[in-house]
């Protein structure tokens, strides 16, 4: 915490010239050893007995107007030195930071070659997995939609023929669906190739 400030060419010019002669003769002896001092640093409790000083004599002069051109004087702060155990402790956690970021960075990087024909075997099966899932899912929507229309409408038609025919018709409408979505599906993959 700043507690003095460098004098300025405003008070060094105000004590080497008459404008402070109506002071106090220790004050002025005191201000003047300051001026004199090594950086030459004014205490803060020497400016405020100043000022006090100045307002008893009605000196024309205002304290503002001494301390132009004065810096604060701003001790330095003293670094602490670091701990090793903290030092190093950093050190482990950055390493470890730094290793976490590299594999998440190369998680889906191999250094196996994706040419051979068992990686081209293993293509073909997955596409052929997915065509398999794809038809599967197909016959078991439309059965579910058929099951659900023939058990549902038992409320609705008592004769079984009309069941049957209400349930074939909306399974074929939810079959028809089905297969539009799989085509534009399929078109959009097609087309990203």
């Amino acid at each position: 915490m700043a507690s003095a400030v460098r004098a300025g060419w405003r008070l060094r010019q105000a004590a080497e010239g008459g404008e402070l002669a109506g002071l106090p003769a220790g004050l002025r002896a005191e201000l003047e050893a300051a001026l004199a001092s090594e950086g030459a640093l004014v205490p803060f409790s020497l400016l405020r007995r100043l000022h006090a000083a100045l307002r008893e004599a009605g000196s024309p002069l205002y304290l503002h107007q001494l301390l132009e051109g004065c810096e604060i004087d701003l001790p330095e702060v003293p670094v602490p030195p670091r701990n090793p155990e903290l030092v190093a402790r950093l050190e482990r956690i950055k390493a470890k930071l730094a290793n976490e970021e590299y594999r998440r960075m190369t998680r889906n990087i191999t250094g196996q070659e994706m040419n051979g024909t068992l990686a081209e075997f293993g293509r073909q099966v997955r596409s052929v997995k997915a065509v398999v899932i794809t038809i599967v899912n197909y016959i078991v929507t439309v059965v579910a939609a058929f099951a659900c229309t023939y058990l549902g409408s038992q409320y609705v038609f008592v004769e079984t023929a009309a069941r049957v025919l209400s349930a074939v018709i909306v399974a074929s409408v939810v079959g028809l669906a089905e297969l539009y979505v799989m085509v534009r599906t399929l078109e959009g993959d097609l087309g990203k190739l």
